[in-house]
């Protein structure tokens, strides 16, 4: 299990935290599941409290079927369920567990490592892909079902049972060899029929990554032929849509690629490299990971530059990475201010809901405050209080609620402006939240006055 994992793990920084942990953990893990064919059982500590233990450890999923003779390897078990980890997880302290049950542990109110009585000084979940590849690999050698259900040939179908897809496999195996094909036509067909199948159904996306596919269509993604590279990129999206393939996708360090492909590909291989980040992004480390590629000046400039397909695209991966507080910064310094009130102010771009929904969460970043106020938006927003739709006008409402919390200059700004009017409108016929919102700073506009 092979050195292109060990590869990966010597990459890694000795200065990156539970990462550089986690990969010194796995790397005694490899040399371990080599060297053992038995396994002794995996203890939870003693220390753990009862109550704690109890509230965490509940039957979750199904048990996993396996075969009597075999033995799991220590670890790949979860310390707190003693079950094989499907999503492994590192701690502050470095010790890996099954997401879910960490989660639990940490939901009940307990800081420390349940491992180690560590007391964890972050409560970041950092997934251990190198060995989740690892597990998945041990899974597949010996025909235990995978979390995508796929086991010996059969695929299992939402009422349980099993189909066989041998057939499907063996022709998707063959497409994904001519991937890697000398031939440049071979190639572009193949890689054409990827995107068609990957479109089509999630067994499609299960069948596909299961076949290797992912690493040598990340590697197509840096190819000058435009057609491969439209083609690569768009079934990476496609198969981002399943969820099991997100880490996977993660784990062939296909986001330096797309973000490239971002910057300097075709207008069709942008608009899905952008829409490729707002799929990995839905998972909330990787919102970290893809903020720190560089990839948020690259969806600014095709928020501003792009096709009508492009600037949505562009809009919704950068929505979903600023929910991240450390993102919001990047945004700001990338331009994304200005390009968002052009879009309140360009009718012909359509797209006011979105440019509102983008500021709303960021007018809580004070970067992104001082830019909102500097580039002139108050009256904008304004305006939108007046002649918005219900939608607009309740996001118009949460930005200047956002602006003008502990701040009198801009409190005195929208009153000037004659805010309250509208405002006072918002709070009779708006939606729930507008009305909140209106109240409040009315309320805020009446305690300013009477200084």
């Amino acid at each position: 299990m092979n050195h292109e994992i060990s590869a990966k793990l010597e990459s890694i920084p000795a200065n990156c935290g539970p990462q550089r942990h986690g990969a010194d953990q796995v790397t005694k893990i490899l040399k371990r599941v080599k060297s053992s064919s038995t396994s002794s059982e995996v203890c939870l500590s003693n220390e753990i409290d009862s109550k704690g233990q109890e509230n965490v450890i509940t039957k979750g999923n199904e048990e996993i079927k396996k075969p009597d003779a075999l033995v799991i390897p220590d670890d790949f078990l979860c310390p707190i369920s003693l079950e094989l980890m499907r999503d492994p997880v590192i701690v502050a302290t470095g010790q890996t567990y099954e997401r879910s049950y960490i989660q639990r542990w940490i939901d009940c109110g307990n800081v420390t490592c349940p491992k180690t009585q560590q007391k964890l000084e972050k409560l970041t979940l950092t997934p251990n892909y190198v060995l989740r590849s690892l597990i998945n690999q041990w899974c597949a050698k010996h025909n235990i079902e995978q979390p995508s259900g796929l086991a010996n040939g059969r695929l299992k179908k939402s009422d349980g049972s099993f189909r066989d897809v041998s057939g499907d496999m063996a022709a998707i195996q063959a497409l994904v060899c001519k991937l890697s094909s000398q031939c440049l036509e071979e190639r572009s067909a193949a890689v054409a029929e990827i995107r068609s199948l990957s479109k089509r159904s999630t067994d499609n996306r299960i069948l596909i990554a299961d076949a290797g596919a992912i690493p040598v269509l990340v590697n197509l993604l840096t190819t000058d032929d435009v057609s491969l590279q439209e083609h690569a990129v768009t079934s990476i999206l496609n198969l981002s849509i399943f969820e099991n393939n997100k880490s996977l996708i993660m784990l062939a360090g296909a986001i330096p690629s797309i973000v490239q492909v971002l910057r300097a590909g075709s207008m069709e291989a942008r608009e899905n490299a952008a829409a490729t980040l707002f799929s990995l992004s839905l998972s909330d480390e990787n919102k970290i990971i893809i903020g720190a590629s560089g990839a948020i000046p690259a969806l600014v400039d095709l928020l501003k530059h792009g096709s009508t397909r492009g600037k949505k695209d562009a809009a919704t991966a950068l929505f979903n990475l600023c929910i991240y507080q450390g993102n919001k910064g990047r945004a700001v310094r990338a331009g994304i201010i200005t390009a968002l009130l052009k879009m309140l102010t360009d009718s012909r771009t359509c797209m006011v809901d979105e440019a509102l929904t983008i500021l709303s969460i960021l007018a809580s970043n004070h970067d992104a405050k001082v830019a909102i106020i500097k580039a002139s938006t108050i009256p904008v927003l304004i305006d939108l209080l007046r002649i918005g739709l219900p939608r607009n006008k309740e996001n118009a409402a949460a930005i200047l609620y956002s602006l003008c919390k502990r701040d009198t200059e801009n409190l005195a700004c929208i009153s000037r402006l004659g805010a309250a009017i509208p405002l006072t409108e918002l709070t009779k016929s708006g939606t729930e939240r507008a009305k909140r919102k209106a109240t409040s700073l009315l309320e805020h506009l009446r305690k300013l006055q009477q200084l």
